[in-house]
């Protein structure tokens, strides 16, 4: 949820916290569910190869506040090194529309 304006990003999120699962992350799969999202930790980069389709990401610091955001970030393609990242959440392209924001608060719930 991102606390700037209340509103909810993604309903299924999984997580990626271990060497396998973030340099495999969304490889192979054909589409990405709407509403979900993949949470790579630590992570302060990220890269679309082998990927199929765009995808939004947003990077956040230790108190999950956004770093920076890319919105359609295609295939085959290298996020520059966000300093202070410790967090990195992969949506589908297209999510996020400019509904997050450098500096804004995110909140995860179970």
């Amino acid at each position: 949820m991102n606390c700037s304006n209340e509103e909810i990003i993604s309903s299924r999120c999984r997580t990626a916290n271990n060497f396998l699962t973030r340099l495999t992350g969304l490889i192979g799969r054909k589409t990405m569910p709407d509403r979900s999202s993949l949470v790579l930790m630590p992570c302060s980069q990220v890269h679309t190869f082998f990927m199929r389709f765009n995808i939004d990401v947003i990077f956040l610091d230790r108190e999950s506040r956004v770093k920076l955001v890319i919105e359609d970030m295609p295939p085959w393609r290298i996020s520059r090194l966000v300093g202070g990242s410790r967090v990195a959440v992969e949506m589908p392209g297209g999510t996020l529309k400019k509904r997050v924001g450098s500096g804004d608060l995110l909140r995860f719930e179970e």
